[in-house]
């Protein structure tokens, strides 16, 4: 008996809420070579050239992200290198502190490449083990999902030779392997299906709508309008740290796809309109937070401001 299709997103209200990310703001401070930029306080400039200190540079990386995230969706982040994509799953992991803003989830999420410990000296099967132990397994659990990582992954005997050895594609699809085989409720993958061959994208599209069928929350950073496209349910378009467009996934793609596709032929003015109007469309509905928020919380990797 086939089992029945997911809602889109829109359609879902009433499922539990995973992730919520409310006004998130991260700015960091960084080195910079240009010379014209100056400490604005006398002080300030006296004590950075008796230290030989580089001047600093302010870098807006999010700027008022806020999202609901609901059980069964797979939401795919768009954007230029820069807009803040990778950062944003780094917060919901947990593995930053936002200057400003919440972040709640249900459980802890997985971000791919992160939590699977994987050690280039030793084999691909020991780097399993201790992945699934990182990821709460006990050690009779990680030794019998060796044989379905290894069978989603397709590396073959290369399972018993050093991490050192693989190529970087092999690497990302055993990472891939390990983290989904814990049956994450919310998993964070990074440009991670990027490698592979198709049969590989077609395991991995199967496992990832396997975790959604089981309610979980999938978040895929992608490049690739078209991967976004064919793999998400929903889409989130950042630019410049700003929540440009949320909605369907086809919708967003398609959208972000024209106006990168003007952008690279420098049609700069067409492209800046298409910006603004996806910019206006996307804000026309406001993210309205349950109260009270229904997620377990706040779980070990949520930050609280």
């Amino acid at each position: 008996m086939a089992e029945p299709e997911l809602q889109p997103f829109w359609e879902r209200h009433d499922d539990p809420v995973t992730v919520a990310v409310s006004d998130v703001h991260v700015r960091y401070r960084v080195a910079s070579t240009d010379r014209s930029r100056k400490a604005t306080s006398r002080p300030a400039r006296i004590a950075n050239r008796l230290l030989g200190r580089e001047p600093v540079e302010i870098v807006r990386a999010l700027a008022g992200i806020s999202l609901v995230a609901r059980a069964g969706e797979s939401v795919g982040l768009v954007g230029l290198n820069g807009s803040g994509k990778s950062t944003l799953l780094r917060i919901i992991a947990g593995l930053e502190t936002p200057m400003r803003g919440e972040v709640l989830a249900s459980s802890t999420p997985v971000l791919l490449g992160v939590n699977a410990a994987l050690l280039p000296e030793l084999s691909g099967a020991q780097n399993v083990h201790l992945g699934c132990l990182a990821m709460g397994m006990s050690p009779a659990e990680a030794r019998a999902a060796l044989p379905e990582i290894v069978a989603l992954a397709d590396i073959g005997r290369a399972i018993h030779l050093p991490m050192k050895t693989y190529s970087s594609g092999m690497g990302a699809r055993l990472r891939f392997a390990i983290a989904v085989a814990a049956d994450p409720h919310i998993l964070l993958i990074d440009e991670a299906l990027a490698t592979g061959d198709a049969a590989f994208r077609e395991r991995s599209e199967q496992k990832m709508d396997e975790l959604r069928s089981h309610a979980g929350t999938v978040f895929l950073v992608s490049h690739a309008a078209k991967t976004v496209e064919e793999e998400c349910t929903r889409a989130l378009w950042l630019h410049k740290g700003r929540l440009v467009l949320d909605g369907p996934a086809f919708e967003v793609a398609q959208k972000y796809r024209w106006w990168a596709w003007n952008l690279a032929k420098g049609e700069t003015d067409k492209a800046a309109g298409l910006l603004e109007d996806a910019f206006r469309s996307g804000h026309d509905t406001q993210v309205h937070f349950p109260d009270p928020l229904p997620v377990k919380g706040p779980p070990r990797h949520a930050r609280r401001t």
